[in-house]
């Protein structure tokens, strides 16, 4: 998911982290959660130790990815859902990749509407996120999710994949710099 997003936004002014701290009020240590996925429009991206809203000209992240584990509990994410939309955030998307192997994929979109959060009351089969324009989709049991172009997000697979053709092509490239350096010093010498 991650990758997927930051690529996307790549060279744009949005923050996006996983798994990092926020703390959206000052002086309160024990108000911070860590979103598995986070967008904040608006602030220059690069890497913070956490996200301390108050030294981001209090800019709340407007888009929330949740994705659930087995050991998430319904009181835990509605605890979240409750921190998310009191703190600010417009888009909370939840993932459920199945709890086991061959359950069927799902997510549930939350979206602020004024002073209130709306969640969908059933996982939808297919649905745009408004501030994003990605598109979500369920098929046959699998979660999809696309660019506003269409194009599909990459697997976690073929991420890895392309980053093992990248290591491989460097690899060959050092080693065409080495044979070539090596014939140079063949030829001084």
């Amino acid at each position: 998911m991650y990758n997927n997003v930051h690529s996307y936004f790549a060279g744009q002014e949005v923050f996006i982290a996983a798994d990092l701290l926020w703390y959206p009020v000052q002086g309160d240590p024990r108000t911070v959660v860590a979103p598995d996925v986070m967008l904040a429009f608006g602030r220059p991206d690069g890497d913070r130790a956490s996200y301390l809203q108050w030294l981001e000209d209090n800019v709340a992240p407007q888009v929330v990815f949740e994705v659930l584990s087995p050991s998430n509990t319904p009181m835990e994410m509605l605890s979240k859902q409750a921190f998310y939309f009191a703190h600010g955030v417009e888009e909370l998307i939840v993932i459920d990749p199945g709890k086991k192997e061959g359950d069927p994929e799902s997510f549930f979109p939350c979206l602020r509407q004024g002073e209130e959060m709306v969640a969908s009351p059933f996982a939808p089969v297919e649905w745009t996120s408004p501030r994003l324009g990605f598109r979500f989709r369920v098929e046959d049991g699998k979660l999809q999710i696309f660019f506003p172009d269409g194009s599909a997000f990459r697997s976690f697979t073929e991420i890895m994949r392309g980053l093992d053709i990248e290591t491989e092509r460097a690899n060959r490239a050092e080693a065409e710099l080495e044979a070539m350096r090596a014939r140079l010093r063949d030829l001084e010498g």
